[in-house]
């Protein structure tokens, strides 16, 4: 094995393959979580939420400093998190009609209300970059084994509650505070609408769940593989291969239902 090759690997262990798997535990919740923001249609809630978790963990650098333990951060994105989930829950419980220029309102608050915290930090363009595009290839190992093992729980509570309402918003934001700080507000969107969104043609659940997982792995993999070759920026170059994936799929449903 000659030195190139010795290298590529090296950096597929240590980078990629810790980012891929990162990625599958997002896809893994998100996915299905995405059908039902898809039915329910609040497309637009998981960007609501994403904000608001970023914004707590925000609070958290800006109060405690940049040393402040990843537990401590995510215990503070998620506190906000549930509040607005709660906060949701119940405006829709008064007034659907009203529900999505609400959740476009809590958006905009929880986007400017970080700039504000920043105001003053040097560094703020910088906490914002990581905030929208996520930090994949930097997931730590205790980073993966925590999403692990709460995604674990998370799939298991979303299969057992999965008739309850209340659970659903819960889970939604549980869910969110965990993949936000790994892969930012813009994948996160992505992850949860497009592999939904593209197999909207598919009757059956079972085998509409299965393409959702493949699109999304299959786009993952390719976004990373291209920031690694590229050199581009990793978030945002899933974001699209996510899309051009989805495109794909959606198309070949399209002409199978013309050709059937």
């Amino acid at each position: 094995m000659n030195a190139d090759a010795v290298n590529n690997f090296a950096v597929f262990a240590d980078i990629l393959l810790p980012a891929l798997v990162a990625g599958l535990l997002v896809i893994s919740t998100h996915v299905p979580l995405g059908f039902k923001v898809l039915s329910r249609g609040i497309i637009f809630m998981d960007l609501a939420i994403a904000q608001v978790a970023g914004l707590g963990a925000l609070l958290i650098t800006v109060l405690v400093g940049e040393q402040a333990p990843p537990l401590v951060t995510q215990l503070g994105a998620m506190v906000l998190a549930l509040a607005a989930a709660l906060l949701l829950m119940r405006c829709e419980q008064l007034t659907q009609r009203y529900q999505e220029p609400l959740i476009g309102t809590l958006f905009v608050l929880a986007a400017t209300a970080g700039i504000l915290v920043l105001a003053g930090d040097p560094h703020a363009g910088e906490h914002m970059t990581d905030l929208l595009s996520g930090q994949i290839l930097w997931v730590s190992s205790e980073q993966l084994v925590t999403s692990a093992a709460v995604t674990g729980l998370l799939l298991v509570t979303l299969w057992v509650t999965r008739q309850s309402h209340a659970m659903f918003y819960a889970l939604f934001a549980v869910a969110i505070t965990l993949s936000v700080q790994m892969v930012g507000v813009y994948l996160v969107f992505a992850t949860l609408i497009i592999p939904a969104l593209s197999t909207v043609r598919i009757r059956h659940d079972k085998r509409r769940l299965q393409v959702a997982y493949g699109l999304a792995t299959i786009g993952y993999a390719l976004g990373l593989a291209g920031s690694a070759l590229l050199d581009l920026p990793t978030g945002p170059l899933i974001v699209w291969t996510l899309a051009a994936c989805g495109l794909i799929t959606a198309s070949t449903l399209q002409l199978s239902a013309k050709s059937a």
